[in-house]
């Protein structure tokens, strides 16, 4: 496996958008992806939406790995976004760049032309990006509220949002931060908040931070209500009861008005700097990975004898249900010792007694479900095949709630050594929707992601309901998920790509969702690192 060299953060700002909206400018948001193969691309991050704006300046940054020794082709697309869901087809194409991460990191500013297709330019748009090397894991969180803003708002008071802007080595000022709005208030307490210490102040702590308090306008042209400057180390004063206070000056007033006095205070209540441990952190900390395999054995596969069934094994020996395993398996298996994988099998008749059952062991040995290494899953299907009979219906919830248990009896232990990954392999007609809407919901406490792989031609509406991305998973009685545990993948995305390529994209949420577990439960690795060991 090759080396992650360091991770880079990019900065992307664009100037001179097309605009897509009647009677108002774009909402854009910008999306990251990476080739992985194939033509094959993978969404490795994106922006906040900005709403009515024609030159954004992104505050989230893009977060990519770095491989010295390979080529990354990345693509930037920008879109207008006009609804709730995370899916960009249905939203208004404003042009993108493709490029190399390398051409990005050995410039300092990265501006190329916006093209809506190659050669065919997205009028005056252009794109702007950044990168940085993040080489600090601090990260500091700030509670903040002001007193007595200037009102600007002719019917009502003020709508005051903050940005947190560092100063580069040329001078120029970056934005960090940006709060959320507080509508019509003088007085806003805004949300306790974090930024890693690196996008802050690039590790300085004297480095000047200048802050600007603003009323937020909906069509964009807001309004400065007051700005300061400060540094790390000041703000670090506050906390334990004591905060720092800062006067929000208008400089144009303060030289308009002799009495002029300030424009409200703004009030930092805390200010913390705590260090964030990376998944390697955790894995090399001695954080054990489980792995365990679903595969759907329902009727709506077809018989396994036909060739136009999803469980026919073709001439060379493989299926798409096969290839997932092996795809998925192959990555994750490095990160377990014993190389020992639970793998059932579900919605099929099991003899002697041909009940259907929602969670039988694919070797047959309910108290030894184990199979060795990722060969002995493929070798446990094979052998199952011919001996049971495909029925249904598609239930999910017995085997996320089985493998559930174990990970409820690790976190018992209170430390960061065990994490579960569950990769159900499904032709995707779900019978339990709301019994399994709960069980990730419960799964969303404990430590363990589930993988979903959809193979066959089937429109997997549910699949992608299940995973979060279009808004967090609520079960049947509006119980919200912890955290995002679910990837969804259809299959069919990735016939004709490379291997490597399905493990990829079907992995690369778990290191995030590990990393996640673990900070919301407060566990530092089993193993401190000695350089963060402070």
């Amino acid at each position: 496996m090759a080396g992650c060299v360091s991770r880079v953060e990019l900065s992307v700002s664009c100037r001179s958008l097309l605009d897509r909206d009647l009677g108002s400018r774009s909402d854009p948001l910008c999306v990251l992806l990476q080739e992985v193969g194939g033509g094959q691309w993978a969404e490795l991050d994106r922006t906040e939406r900005i709403k009515n704006c024609q030159n954004p300046e992104f505050c989230k940054k893009l977060i990519v790995d770095y491989y010295f020794e390979k080529v990354q082709k990345l693509k930037f697309g920008v879109y207008d976004i006009d609804n709730k869901s995370f899916d960009l087809n249905d939203d208004d194409y404003l042009g993108g760049i493709e490029c190399t991460l390398g051409q990005v990191v050995s410039s300092s500013l990265f501006t190329r032309p916006l093209e809506l297709k190659q050669g065919k330019p997205a009028g005056k748009g252009t794109i702007t990006i950044s990168a940085e090397e993040i080489k600090d894991s601090r990260i500091v969180y700030l509670e903040i509220e002001a007193q007595n803003l200037d009102k600007k708002d002719f019917l009502g008071k003020s709508d005051p949002f903050l940005e947190f802007y560092k100063q580069s080595d040329a001078g120029t000022w970056q934005l960090v931060y940006r709060s959320e709005v507080i509508k019509n208030n003088l007085n806003p307490c805004w949300r306790k908040f974090s930024v890693p210490l690196q996008t802050f102040c690039g590790g300085d702590f004297n480095k000047p931070i200048k802050v600007q308090c603003a009323d937020h306008d909906s069509d964009g042209s807001h309004d400065l209500i007051g700005a300061f400057e400060t540094s790390l180390t000041h703000l670090q004063k506050a906390g334990d009861g004591s905060p720092v206070e800062f006067e929000c000056i208008h400089l144009e007033k303060k030289q308009k008005k002799k009495s002029y006095k300030n424009s409200g205070i703004v009030r930092i209540k805390s200010c913390k700097i705590e260090t964030e441990y990376s998944f390697l952190d955790y894995v090399m900390g001695g954080c054990q990975i489980n792995f365990t395999v679903g595969v759907d054995f329902t009727g709506s596969n077809g018989d396994p004898k036909s060739p136009d069934s999803l469980h026919y094994i073709s001439p060379d020996g493989i299926n798409e249900y096969l290839i997932a395993i092996w795809s998925v398996g192959s990555v994750v298996q490095d990160y377990d010792t014993d190389k020992l994988f639970p793998a059932f099998g579900f919605g099929a008749q099991v003899p002697p007694s041909w009940q259907v059952s929602h969670e039988f062991a694919l070797n047959f040995n309910p108290s030894n479900p184990y199979c060795q290494g990722i060969q002995g899953i493929v070798d446990a299907y094979r052998q199952i095949l011919p001996q049971i009979r495909l029925y249904g219906p598609t239930n999910f919830s017995p085997i996320i709630n089985h493998v559930a248990r174990f990970a409820a009896h690790s976190a018992q232990q209170g430390t960061a050594s065990q994490y579960f990954i569950l990769l159900i392999i499904t032709d995707g007609e779900i019978t339990d929707l709301d019994q399994t809407r709960q069980a990730i919901v419960n799964a969303s406490k404990l430590p363990m992601s589930i993988i979903i792989v959809g193979v066959g031609a089937a429109d997997f509406k549910a699949m992608e309901f299940l995973d979060g991305d279009n808004g967090v998973l609520k079960s049947l009685t509006g119980e919200p998920a912890a955290r995002d545990i679910v990837q969804f993948v259809p299959f069919r995305r990735f016939k004709n790509a490379p291997r490597e390529a399905l493990s990829q994209v079907v992995l690369a949420e778990v290191p995030k969702q590990l990393v996640s577990y673990y900070k919301w439960r407060g566990w530092p690795p089993v193993k401190l690192p000695e350089t963060k060991n402070m």
